[in-house]
């Protein structure tokens, strides 16, 4: 500064002219490294941001760097954090790179990160429009630590201090700070505020996309992910949208493409690359998903990896390797990142290991295992998988399209058999079909038609109870008794009246299979079959029996 006060006028001219171009460049890096991060190209963000602090290593270019760790799919805190403390080392006040350490406590579960980010944008005097919405950005980014009313304060300060140049990325933050809090009227307004301003309005049709999707509303989400796809056809997120949706209606070919797009589009980051593994993990595609694991296995630090590979080594019936793997990443990952879904994978390897042990007090220590750990994701509502159908096929229950074959048909299966063939998301003719079966007693073909009822309409309850009947049937009682509970868990208290007679008979079911293992249990399940039928005769009988 005291240089420039000393040139002369001409050198001023000059001196300006130089620094508005070196300003200029500046930004427009940066929103190549925003709009890299956006489009889910971290290995390019990482790249330019590197470059930015190549040339200026300035506690801002150190935060834009180690934000990147934090915004892929998998956080790499490690790396976060190393770029955070080099921009504070830069400059004594760093309050974007003091906002990112604190962020790293967040993303670590802490939720002292939310006073040290207030403290921080207090020091600021809340001045800066850029350190006020990193600070809201910080406070939606993990969902157990995250604070969407002080978000929102944040962000709309932000936007009066950035006046007429407000970026569409304040807005669409502003818009998934409200999401947080459930207000989607809200949310979606701020998005309609975005999209003006948004320089690639794939991104905003996105998120208005996935807001649909998220209130449940899927012929809206489809037009709005056709929007972005059509608006900008090399748009990343837009793919990994639409393969959610595809995969929620059951259709893996689309999904399939969808991921396919996705990863042509996005970029060879081996964070985003572990993402794609997991979507295809999710839609049932375990080959595609092993071989892109396989590939980039040795390039990730993050002990995710032993995570992901555990749920491929589940797949493929590897209860053993699945066992270790899981070990491993519950052993290395800080403990907030284990999810109720990694407790319901436990279980369901304890099922597996369970099948094969001789030692009798192993395998009920298993068995045991296995029912409290999958109970954890099921009580947290988890879905990540169909916990249920999952112990089912672990415990034999499974139907082989051979077995449904080499049963007894009829004019009646056949003509269902088409129709299902013709339109395989038709419920009413999966009913038609399990239906048929049962009238054969095809008991495989009717366990196959009702699973996939109840993979089409996971909340209808009679598709379970109908399994349990079947199993009950095939001899196979353990898995019938897993099939009558998800069926007692599943009717809704408004429907308990008018299912009253099936669910006598269902808690009844349950009691006689528990009556020599679990007294306790078959006693609970038999008084609550008579509070539903007094005059069931069975019941009366068995709750004379077990209560000697």
């Amino acid at each position: 500064m005291k240089d420039i006060m000393i040139m002369n006028v001409k050198k001023i001219a000059l001196g300006a002219s130089v620094v508005f171009f070196t300003n200029f460049a500046f930004a427009q890096t940066l929103q190549d490294g925003i709009n890299s991060i956006d489009s889910d190209k971290y290995a390019a963000a990482k790249a330019n941001f590197t470059s930015m602090i190549a040339k200026e290593p300035t506690t801002e270019n150190y935060f834009y760097l180690g934000n990147t760790f934090l915004r892929q799919a998998e956080p790499d805190f490690a790396a976060a954090t190393d770029s955070f403390n080099k921009g504070v080392a830069a400059d004594k006040k760093a309050y974007l790179s003091k906002i990112g350490l604190a962020t790293v406590k967040l993303g670590k579960g802490d939720k002292s990160g939310i006073a040290e980010i207030q403290e921080i944008v207090s020091d600021s005097r809340e001045k800066d429009a850029e350190v006020l919405f990193r600070a809201a950005e910080a406070l939606t980014m993990f969902e157990k630590t995250n604070s969407p009313d002080l978000a929102i304060q944040y962000l709309n300060k932000a936007i009066e201090r950035a006046k007429k140049d407000v970026p569409a990325y304040y807005y669409y933050t502003l818009g998934d700070a409200y999401r947080l809090k459930r207000v989607p009227g809200d949310a979606m307004t701020a998005y309609d505020k975005a999209l003006p301003l948004a320089k690639n309005k794939a991104s905003v049709h996105t998120r208005i996309g996935t807001l649909w999707m998220a209130a449940q509303q899927w012929q809206q989400a489809k037009t709005s992910l056709d929007k972005a796809v059509a608006t900008d056809p090399t748009y990343a997120p837009a793919y990994k949208a639409l393969a959610a949706y595809d995969i929620k209606y059951q259709e893996n070919a689309k999904a399939t493409q969808d991921l396919i797009n996705y990863t042509k589009y996005a970029d060879e980051d081996p964070y985003t690359q572990l993402e794609i593994a997991k979507l295809y993990f999710t839609n049932e595609d375990y080959a595609n998903s092993k071989a892109i694991l396989d590939k980039i296995f040795d390039k990730i630090d993050d002990p995710i990896k032993f995570k992901l590979r555990s749920y491929v080594n589940y797949a493929d019936g590897q209860y053993a390797e699945a066992k270790q793997n899981m070990d491993l990443f519950v052993s290395k990952a800080e403990k907030s990142r284990v999810q109720p879904a990694d407790q319901g994978l436990m279980g369901l390897i304890a099922a597996g290991l369970a099948k094969t042990e001789t030692d009798a007090a192993k395998k009920a220590a298993l068995q045991a295992e296995a029912q409290q750990k999958v109970a954890i994701a099921k009580a947290a509502k988890d879905q990540t998988m169909k916990w249920d159908l999952e112990m089912i096929k672990i415990n034999g229950g499974g139907a082989t399209q051979a077995s449904i074959n080499a049963g007894p048909t009829s004019p009646e299966v056949e003509a269902a058999r088409k129709e299902v063939a013709a339109n395989p998301e038709s419920s009413d003719a999966l009913y038609k079909l399990a239906n048929a079966y049962q009238e054969v007693k095809n008991w495989d073909g009717a366990i196959l038609a009702w699973q996939k009822m109840s993979s089409l309409l996971p909340d209808w309850a009679p598709a379970y109870y109908s399994q349990g009947y079947a199993y009950q049937q095939k001899g196979n009682n353990d898995t019938a008794k897993i099939s009558y509970e998800k069926f007692i868990s599943t009717v809704k208290p408004a429907d308990r009246e008018a299912n009253k007679q099936t669910l006598a008979y269902a808690y009844f079911a349950v009691a006689f299979m528990e009556k020599d293992k679990d007294v306790a249990k078959a006693k609970d399940y038999v008084a609550k079959s008579l509070q539903l039928d007094p005059t069931y005769q069975d019941a009366i009988n068995l709750n004379a029996e077990i209560n000697k």
